[in-house]
């Protein structure tokens, strides 16, 4: 019985550390910035754009326009809904404005935020 056990919580310290790699496998690098307007509420609707233009939501990328479909499902009727843009600094600003724009006229999110990383 005590070999059965070791090898439990092993693997459960093996999935306790690899778990966070595996979510921060999106490589995204922010633009810098000081200002701050969100007060650290529940970031639960986060899409990533990568410098290669692709887009990612939880942990899996998707086309644009399936991105946009997913997200007016998963909003559904909720009128205070946050939606957290990740955005790579090489993407271009009319890239992530296409993305803001659509997400607010199409899937009816009324709250689009464009994270940045805080100045040192």
């Amino acid at each position: 019985m005590t070999p059965l056990i070791d090898t439990a919580l092993t693997l459960l310290i093996i999935f306790m550390i690899t778990t966070p790699i595996i979510q921060n496998a999106i490589r995204v690098s922010l633009p810098k910035g000081q200002a701050k307007e969100d007060e650290g509420g529940s970031q639960e609707l986060i899409v990533y754009i990568d410098k290669d233009k692709q887009f990612f939501f939880n942990g899996q990328k998707h086309a644009r326009d399936e991105l946009i479909e997913l997200l007016k499902q998963r909003v559904g009727d909720q009128q205070d809904v946050r939606v957290y843009v990740k955005a790579d600094q090489d993407v271009s600003y009319g890239e992530v404005i296409g993305l803001v724009d659509r997400l607010k006229v199409v899937a009816g999110v009324s709250h689009v935020i464009l994270a940045t990383q805080r100045l040192a």
